[in-house]
């Protein structure tokens, strides 16, 4: 996905360093996203959800907080309130440009930040929000013995989720006087609520008074044994792939026709996990899939192999064919079963120790067909197009981008 890297004025006029993730095709809708306040706007579960949405045809907005990541300013200097107001700026550059968000996605006291502000921005469409708290107070808990040290001198360091932050006293002030209820309340958009249930930093009852304050449509989504940093990227991507699917409803994104020439789209793979064999699977931009290999080839096992999307695709094509033809003479073909196996054999005559690829298929009819409908439809299953490409030599146009 193609990405830009800008700045734009924060609350207190500070730079804050963004990336703007655009899609590769037509851009249908922007996001913005939020992330917690002990990390950064490159935490693998944005960039997974950027990635996502931008598949989807939705630009993202990730940015740094005042003092965290490569944005200007102190953090130690802010609090809830002023967060909320960096979004909220981060809000209007959006604007500025044409292109107002329609979704807001927080994590942590990010998720916190778009609940309080989703009720101020007419354009917001959804809200997502992983691992929040409800109450923005709620954080402070895990300061331990430190409140002490930010009373008596006014900051101390502290230790969220493995990552140590200065908080200021303002900053525990202003949570402990935040009330998130009456605006999520006050909010017309969907909501989506993401949670692990053994959250050890927010805990999930968070999660429910969420829920229980907001107003239809809403949904809930666990995140079963992910920490609260999803720090896991099976779980970032799962998270990803929940947030796009549920957020085009809401958004009523309108799909893209397809390209000239093209009918039936690009098929587009790009890697997903660079330790394995992981593979993004594409179909224009409405299919996804995964394709992978078997834990025994160094594979995870997530999707098909290459040569499984082989074989599929010719006992779709055959299935396909086989109805239409039987559809067309008016035959009772109540269902079709195509099993398909692929194989390397020696090539027979030649001589040589060469091997071919062999595909078996069997065949499934099911309806009242006598033995000359079958075999007819047996004989119709050879001219699938598929069949008729794996049978005659191909040609294989490689460029380099």
């Amino acid at each position: 996905m193609p990405t830009e890297r800008l700045t734009f004025p924060g609350h207190s006029g500070h730079d804050l360093a963004a990336r703007l993730d655009m899609p590769d095709g037509p851009h249908l809708a922007t996001a913005l996203f939020a992330h917690c306040f002990t990390c950064s706007k490159d935490i693998p579960a944005a960039r997974r959800i950027a990635q996502r949405l931008a598949d989807q045809g939705i630009a993202v907005l990730r940015f740094d907080f005042t003092g965290l990541g490569h944005s200007q300013g102190e953090f130690a200097n802010t609090t809830f309130s002023s967060n909320v107001s960096d979004l909220k700026a981060a809000s209007e550059m959006l604007a500025k440009r044409g292109m107002a968000p329609s979704l807001l996605i927080g994590h942590s006291l990010g998720g916190a930040a778009v609940l309080k502000l989703a009720p101020d921005l007419e354009d917001i469409k959804a809200v997502v929000t992983l691992g929040a708290p409800f109450d923005p107070d709620h954080v402070t808990h895990n300061f331990a013995g430190a409140l002490d040290e930010i009373a008596e001198t006014g900051k101390a360091s502290v230790n969220l989720g493995g990552r140590p932050i200065t908080i200021g006293k303002n900053f525990v002030e202003d949570v402990s006087a935040t009330n998130l209820k009456e605006a999520i309340a006050k909010s017309k958009a969907a909501l989506l609520v993401m949670h692990a249930p053994l959250d050890a930093i927010v805990g999930v009852e968070n999660a429910t008074n969420i829920f229980v304050a907001a107003h239809h449509p809403k949904s809930f989504v666990t995140l079963d044994d992910a920490d609260h940093l999803i720090t896991n990227a099976d779980d970032a991507c799962y998270a990803a792939d929940v947030i796009a699917s549920w957020s085009t409803r809401y958004l009523k994104l309108a799909r893209p026709a397809p390209p000239i020439g093209t009918p039936e789209g690009i098929v587009r793979v790009r890697e997903a996990d660079a330790r394995g064999f992981l593979q993004d699977v594409y179909g224009g931009s409405n299919h996804h899939a995964l394709a992978d290999e078997p834990l025994a080839y160094g594979g995870t096992n997530r999707g098909m192999s290459p040569y499984g999307f082989l074989a599929a695709a010719l006992g779709a094509c055959t299935s396909m064919t086989i109805r239409m033809y039987a559809r067309r003479k008016g035959w009772t073909l109540t269902d079709i079963s195509v099993d398909v196996s692929h194989d390397k054999m020696h090539a027979q005559d030649s001589g040589t120790l060469e091997k071919v690829d062999a595909f078996k298929r069997v065949i499934t009819l099911k309806g009242n067909l006598d033995s000359t409908q079958r075999a007819r439809l047996l004989e119709i299953a050879d001219k699938c197009p598929v069949h008729k490409t794996l049978e005659r030599s191909s040609e294989v146009v490689t460029e380099l981008v």
